[in-house]
C-alpha cells in the first residue's frame, strides 16, 4: 500500500476516535496526504478543481428558479393558482391539501421548477393549512 494512501486512512481513523467532526476528519486526512506525496501539484490540482467545479452554467439555473417563484408570489400568479385549484378540488374531503397539491403541479409547470413551486406556494399554503386544523407533519409533507 502506498505511503499517501496509508496516511490518508490512519489519520482519518484517529481524528474520528478523537471525536473530530467528520467533515474536518476528511479534510485534514486529505491534507495530510497531500503533504506526503510532495506538497505544492497537488494543492494547485485541488484548488483548480475546486475553482472549475463551482463555475458551472447547470449551478446558476437552482437561485434564477427560486427568483421566479417568488415573482410569481408576490406578483400575484401563486394566489390566482391557488383560487383556481380549490375550485376544482375544494370542494372534497381534505381538499386543502389536494388543492396544495394541484397548485404546486400548476406552478411546477409554469416555472419549470418544483423548487421554485414549493417555495412561494408553500408560503401561503403551510400557514392557511394550520389554520384550518391540519397536521403540522402532514402540511410539510
Amino acid at each position: 500500500m502506498d505511503l499517501p494512501i496509508l496516511i490518508l486512512a490512519i489519520s482519518f481513523l484517529v481524528l474520528m476516535l478523537l471525536n473530530v467532526p467528520v467533515a474536518f476528519c476528511m479534510g485534514i486526512a486529505a491534507m495530510l496526504a497531500f503533504l506526503t506525496m510532495g506538497g505544492m501539484p497537488a494543492f494547485t490540482a485541488v484548488a483548480h478543481n475546486m475553482a472549475t467545479g463551482i463555475d458551472s452554467f447547470a449551478l446558476l439555473a437552482i437561485p434564477f428558479f427560486v427568483l421566479s417563484g417568488l415573482l410569481m408570489g408576490h406578483g400575484g400568479i401563486a394566489r390566482r393558482l391557488i383560487d383556481f385549484a380549490n375550485v376544482l378540488a375544494g370542494r372534497f374531503r381534505g381538499g386543502l391539501g389536494y388543492v396544495n397539491v394541484l397548485t404546486c403541479m400548476m406552478f411546477g409547470a409554469i416555472s419549470g421548477s418544483a423548487t421554485a413551486a414549493v417555495s412561494s406556494i408553500g408560503g401561503f399554503m403551510i400557514p392557511l393549512m394550520n389554520k384550518m386544523g391540519y397536521h403540522r407533519d402532514f402540511n410539510a409533507a
